[in-house]
């Protein structure tokens, strides 16, 4: 235990669980000790046992995570470990605040009749049950609810070869304890079945180092299309130190990986240039030298795990880029016709289809999770899209 507390892989982890109890305290703290004096001894001790709980399950999920530096433990230990950490975390903080809204919006008083007092504590209760109930849909439900997702892509002078072209694209895969081989073997299925011209994997095969690499690339090369299978990589390919290995060993089992090059693929009197570039850091310039792959004659399209190169890869001559990365901000919650989510404060494109002019991106949802192992108003998807010429 004391090996990984002072190991430093697991310094957010412990930041993250030191939070979760600081808030937690403080919101017990004003529960029991309220401007109505200190609660009844019933309500203390409930109160007091769900704070040792909560404790209870984040330490214990520190130790599942403690497989990552002690050989002793499965190594899809620390996946459940860091999923169970960051659930309990999630679910904490929406309880929390639902128990400080049934305190001062929703009091309990004595002067109540029977009536309102039933009502008020039925509210409670249903407000308090919300959180979880709405995490373990996430979780067990939508997380999985896999779907295919169709949209066109209509570009003027879009060459008449090139009109209805079908393309494939699977992102953000994250095969890890909380996607199974069978999920993404069901992914696999769905995408053979749309039939398409290209299929894309646009990055994010897996989450960490120990995750199944072999086993997401096997699945990967049942993945059929007329000109064959390409794709980008992610920064999660950077984080496992993967990059050349999912080039190397996905080019002998039959899918490209475009490193900073491009593929031109002929359709009729058409090509379509493919270009791929490596995940792109925002800390740094975005495609630099990629204006080199554009195909002065060709339609370019350019793969890009991350969708801020957009505005860049317009200026260069790209009229589509196809991206993922943002899993559709994963967890989205719309309050006051605000579409609520983590990714919109670090990026404008999050899901779905924007232009530019006449150039465009698509942003796909993907099939994976990160961090929490649950998706809420954005299920995983396959993506079908249609070249059409206006």
């Amino acid at each position: 235990m004391l090996r990984a507390l002072l190991d430093f892989r697991n310094l957010p982890d412990l930041i993250l669980i030191a939070a979760v109890i600081l808030v937690q305290g403080a919101a017990a703290g004003l529960l029991l000790w309220g401007s109505g004096g200190p609660r009844s001894v019933r309500v203390r001790w409930a109160v007091i046992a769900c704070a040792a709980l909560s404790c209870l399950v984040l330490m214990f999920g520190f130790l599942l995570r403690f497989a990552r530096v002690n050989r002793h433990f499965p190594p899809w230990w620390a996946g459940w470990g860091r999923g169970l950490i960051f659930t309990w975390a999630f679910v904490s903080v929406f309880l929390i605040a639902a128990i400080l809204i049934s305190r001062w919006w929703l009091p309990v008083r004595s002067g109540h009749s029977p009536s309102r007092r039933a009502f008020l504590h039925t509210t409670r209760a249903a407000l308090l049950c919300t959180p979880a109930i709405v995490t373990g849909y996430g979780v067990f439900i939508q997380r999985i609810e896999l779907s295919l997702r169709e949209q066109d892509l209509m570009f003027p002078g879009l060459p008449q070869d090139l009109d209805g072209l079908r393309i494939v694209q699977l992102t953000d895969i994250h095969l890890s304890p909380f996607l199974s081989e069978r999920e993404l073997a069901r992914a696999v299925d769905m995408a053979n079945e749309t039939r398409a011209h290209v299929a894309l994997v646009t990055g994010d095969l897996i989450s960490t180092a120990r995750d199944p690499l072999d086993t997401c690339l096997r699945q990967l090369s049942r993945l059929r299309a007329d000109a064959g299978v390409f794709g980008c990589l992610g920064n999660h390919e950077i984080y496992a130190n993967a990059e050349d290995y999912v080039e190397k060993h996905g080019a002998r089992l039959g899918h490209h990986y475009l490193r900073q090059r491009a593929e031109p693929l002929k359709f009729g009197q058409a090509t379509l240039n493919l270009a791929g570039v490596d995940y792109q850091p925002s800390r740094k310039p975005y495609l630099v030298g990629a204006e080199r792959m554009v195909a002065p004659e060709a339609f370019n399209v350019l793969l890009s795990h991350n969708p801020d190169v957009f505005p860049v890869a317009a200026r260069q001559g790209y009229p589509l880029t196809i991206a993922g990365h943002t899993h559709g901000g994963q967890v989205r919650i719309e309050i006051l016709r605000q579409d609520l989510n983590i990714a919109r404060f670090f990026t404008p494109y999050v899901d779905g289809l924007y232009r530019r002019g006449h150039a465009a991106v698509f942003v796909s949802r993907g099939i994976g999770t990160i961090g929490l192992p649950a998706r809420l108003g954005a299920p995983p998807e396959v993506n079908l899209l249609r070249l059409c010429r206006t």
